[in-house]
């Protein structure tokens, strides 16, 4: 019982309702609240602020959150390790992708996955910000990348080149930048949030690294409007070369300074270290990573260009 409780707790937490809560974990609200409020006595103190409009955290909430979630995934992990054996996984997995990747790729994936672990709810968030895995509980990512040192594992699905692109008209308008330097007079597209690297797009010359400062009066936090956008006519961009390839197979986008490449990154799939990792996760993992690079392969044959691994 005290582990339903501590689950009630963390799902009302993650949720910021208790009707919420109660819709994943398949039970009333009423259960919900019964459950924290019986957690709340045994730990002698308030866990929720109520008010007829909103519910949050109290100090002693915040810090029995950060603390229990890594607890209940332990648990969660040895209950899989243990049950393994001709075992379905049960639960919840929450996995996250930048906004392209996921309609086209994750989300497939996670539809697919769900079909075959029936026991599974699986929670996407889509977004172009870097989601911090272990304070936002999340399971598993793809993230494209210059990946420094971390904590978490990294499962490599290929390495990504990337191209600075334009459409013909704007090319014709504006002029092609022939070297790093001209981007300076030329409109770029950015994909602009907090802790964004895109207003300077380092480039490669040789083998040596030239970081230029890029500006534009068009910005956005998805990278599929800056597509559009260029497609339009209305700025440079810089792209994976997967990400664009209909494109520029086609004609709507043309490469410009291919002397100096954009830095190539890496697209991988990532997920917290730990002990045990639960089987839920290393069966997403497993998929997410062939059809990850199935997808890589299909979008740049279209180009001619091979998966590099």
């Amino acid at each position: 019982m005290v582990l339903e409780n501590m689950r009630a707790f963390v799902t009302a937490a993650e949720s910021e309702s208790f009707s919420e809560a109660g819709r994943r974990l398949r039970i009333s609200a009423n259960m919900v609240s019964h459950r924290i409020q019986m957690l709340e006595k045994h730990l002698a103190c308030r866990l929720f602020n109520r008010t007829t409009r909103r519910m949050s955290l109290t100090e002693q909430g915040r810090v029995f959150y950060e603390n229990v979630t890594e607890a209940l995934r332990l648990i969660e992990a040895a209950e899989s390790h243990v049950t393994e054996l001709g075992a379905m996984p049960r639960g919840a997995l929450r996995a996250t992708a930048p906004l392209h990747l996921g309609r086209r790729l994750m989300a497939p994936v996670a539809a697919r996955y769900q079909e075959t672990h029936p026991h599974m709810d699986v929670r996407l968030r889509l977004s172009e910000h870097v989601i911090d895995l272990v304070a936002e509980a999340v399971d598993v990512a793809l993230r494209l990348d210059a990946f420094e040192d971390s904590s978490l594992i990294m499962r490599k699905v290929a390495d990504v080149e990337r191209v600075v692109c334009a459409a013909p008209a704007y090319i014709e308008r504006a002029g092609a930048p022939e070297q790093p330097s001209d981007l300076a007079s030329h409109q770029c597209l950015l994909l602009r949030f907090a802790g964004a690297r895109e207003f300077r797009w380092t480039l490669d010359s040789g083998g040596r690294q030239i970081t230029e400062p890029v500006r534009g009066h068009l910005e956005a936090d998805d990278g599929d409007v800056l597509t559009v956008w260029a497609m339009e006519g209305r700025g440079l961009v810089m792209k994976p070369r997967f990400e664009v390839a209909d494109a520029l197979a086609d004609g709507r986008l043309v490469p410009v300074m291919q002397a100096y490449p954009p830095t190539p990154v890496t697209l991988a799939v990532l997920y917290p270290a730990r002990q045990l990792v639960p089987l839920k996760v290393k069966d997403f993992a497993d998929l997410l990573l062939e059809e990850a690079r199935r997808f890589l392969s299909a979008e740049l044959g279209k180009l001619g260009d091979k998966l590099r691994l």
